[in-house]
């Protein structure tokens, strides 16, 4: 659901601008309208300002070596060091008084590694070479050049060698590791001054926020005068107008329109709210559009159970939703969504079950499970027109064919709702045809419906949708060009939803490669476990353990990336969601880190 809006307008001197939008940053609760990104040099810098506090904070708060610069090139250097001794072992300290003086009289040393079977023994009757060791996998020699340059033509890429001797590269190689170790305690330490930090990004935030609605306010009365727009949930106008009168500015407020391009803010109940974040990646709705997440919380959650296909990956979940709720580790981000990862489990454990899946095992086979749960398991074969089809995959195009339909209604309930019933007559008459068909087959097939009703009921449809989709798609136009158009629509849609519809077999797909997977993972562990089994039992448990982790992890992805494309690809285009609308984001003090 999209929560109303109020629109604001203040008047108020340039001179207060600065004032003004401090005092709305305490309130908390108004979204000025301002651009979301840098918008010209001044504002590129105080953004750059601000991510480099937020990441120092996330360098600071993690310890995370691997994006602090001193750390980075501490242990460049150390890998250097130690790369250049271990080389140095293998030829030995020399006197670099001797060789220098060899090198004043014009000699001059050149130092090779090469592959043992790529040395050939003839380079010692061409070339000054002298063999330092041979270890069976490379030889490393010398050669020494005469003035006359006797081995300048030898076409072998040097062996760079420090110059320091090794003990000298080892009292370096302890050097840095301490200042590795004590720029390591330092990070550790910073985490002391994180408030400091988190305060220190929060003003450079806010001080972007500011200046960003300074940039978007009108000007009038020779710039004496600035006019802002903002917007804040209908909800609380009542302490937003306390708050305001305190200030004794000029402001006029009014119910937001859609023409106003209000931020849109998502209130849903508590299972739909856990799947905003979905939403989120796509786009937001605009303000007079549908909140899509209460359609695609249901169907995101089944596509993802059936995709996982395993009541054993959705015990994993749960417990891994629980772990991150109560621990102090954030995996992958997933802390804060908890309640989803949580969510998702009970869904993958519950729609395990009918698939017939526990950890790979067939439950349908196993003896003990209730008999009337096993009739209820989508496991087996379905005889239509005399082809056998797996009931999952029937399951899984049923799921598609209904998915399909009820954004079809949604996008024509959606365009009555926004331009009017003359608008939405071509998209109403293709829901008549697609939705109505299947219904009135649906009714004929299970004989709800005789012979002659159903006859009457097809022509119906028929006469219904070829008005809709042929005659009446544009009214007012050439009916020529509306036949014209019509059936270049009739083109586009049919072969597209074909297509969509195929989509869906996906879930049927996955589920059963995830399955099948486990259930192989498991035959391999029990072809070594044997009949008489002692220390195959290690070897076994790894092979279980590792396969099915493997299996789970692969079953994520997939579970995501597949059922996110079912309804960003499948369901938005035929429900007609574009997600062009802006998140609100009310100027506040409270500035969270993780917002760039």
């Amino acid at each position: 659901m999209i929560t109303k809006m109020t629109k604001y307008t203040f008047l108020l001197l340039s001179s207060d601008t600065d004032d003004f939008l401090r005092k709305v940053q305490d309130i908390g609760l108004i979204d000025i309208t301002r651009s979301r990104k840098p918008v010209d040099p001044a504002s590129a810098r105080l953004f750059h300002e601000a991510e480099e506090a937020r990441r120092e904070i996330e360098r600071v708060s993690r310890c995370d070596y691997s994006k602090d610069e001193r750390h980075i090139a501490l242990s460049a250097d150390l890998a250097s060091a130690e790369a250049a001794l271990a080389e140095k072992r293998h030829w030995g300290d020399v006197d670099r008084e001797q060789v220098k003086a060899l090198e004043d009289a014009g000699y001059r040393f050149r130092y090779y590694t090469v592959p043992a079977k790529k040395f050939n023994q003839a380079w010692k009757e061409y070339y000054p070479l002298e063999v330092i060791e041979e270890d069976g996998k490379f030889v490393r020699f010398v050669i020494v050049d005469h003035p006359a340059g006797s081995s300048s033509d030898f076409q072998v890429q040097e062996t760079h060698l420090a110059a320091e001797p090794m003990s000298a590269i080892a009292s370096q190689i302890d050097s840095l590791k301490d200042a590795i170790l004590a720029r390591e305690n330092e990070m550790e330490y910073r985490k002391q001054d994180l408030p400091i930090l988190e305060k220190k990004y929060a003003e450079k935030a806010r001080t972007l926020q500011r200046y960003l609605a300074r940039q978007k306010s009108e000007k009038a009365a020779e710039e004496y005068i600035s006019v802002m727009t903002g917007f804040a949930p209908t909800e609380d106008d009542a302490r937003i107008k306390e708050e305001l009168d305190r200030m004794s500015l000029y402001y006029l407020s009014e119910p937001a329109k859609a023409s106003d391009n209000p931020p849109v803010q998502l209130r849903n109940n508590w299972f739909a709210r856990n799947f905003e974040t979905l939403t989120g990646m796509y786009g937001m709705p605009v303000y007079d559009e549908f909140d899509p997440t209460p359609i695609l919380a249901p169907f995101f959650l089944l596509f993802w159970s059936f995709c996982m296909g395993d009541a054993g990956y959705g015990l994993i979940l749960i417990a891994l939703g629980m772990l991150l709720r109560k621990g102090d580790f954030d995996l992958l981000g997933l802390k804060k969504h908890w309640r989803l990862v949580t969510t998702l489990g009970v869904g993958t454990f519950v729609i395990g079950i009918f698939l017939g899946t526990f950890f790979g095992v067939n439950l349908k086979e196993i003896s003990w499970i209730p008999a009337g749960l096993r009739k209820l398991m989508l496991v087996g074969k379905l005889e239509i027109a005399g082809t056998a089809y797996d009931i999952t995959m029937i399951a899984a195009i049923a799921i598609g064919i209904f998915h399909i339909c009820l954004a079809m209604v949604i996008k024509a309930v959606g365009i009555t709702k926004r331009a009017g019933f003359k608008q939405a007559i071509s998209t109403w008459g293709w829901v008549t045809l697609v939705v109505g068909g299947l219904v009135v087959a649906g009714l004929a097939l299970t004989h709800v419906l005789n012979a002659a009703a159903t006859k009457i009921a097809i022509i119906a449809v028929g006469v219904l949708s070829v008005l809709g989709i042929f005659i009446f798609n544009k009214p007012g136009r050439n009916p020529l060009l509306n036949i014209g158009s019509g059936l270049w629509d009739t083109y586009q849609t049919a072969t597209g939803l074909l297509g969509d519809v195929l989509s869906y077999i996906r879930l049927y797909a996955l589920g059963l490669a995830g399955g099948m997977l486990g259930g192989a993972f498991n035959q391999i562990g029990t072809m070594l476990l044997g009949t008489n089994p002692t220390w195959q039992w290690l070897p076994f448990i790894v092979i279980v353990l590792f396969g099915h982790a493997l299996n789970f992890a692969m079953s994520c992805l997939g579970a995501f990336v597949h059922p996110l494309r079912l309804t960003f690809v499948e369901y938005f285009k035929n429900s007609g969601y574009e997600g062009k609308g802006l998140d609100y984001s009310p100027m506040t003090n409270e500035i969270n880190k993780e917002n760039k």
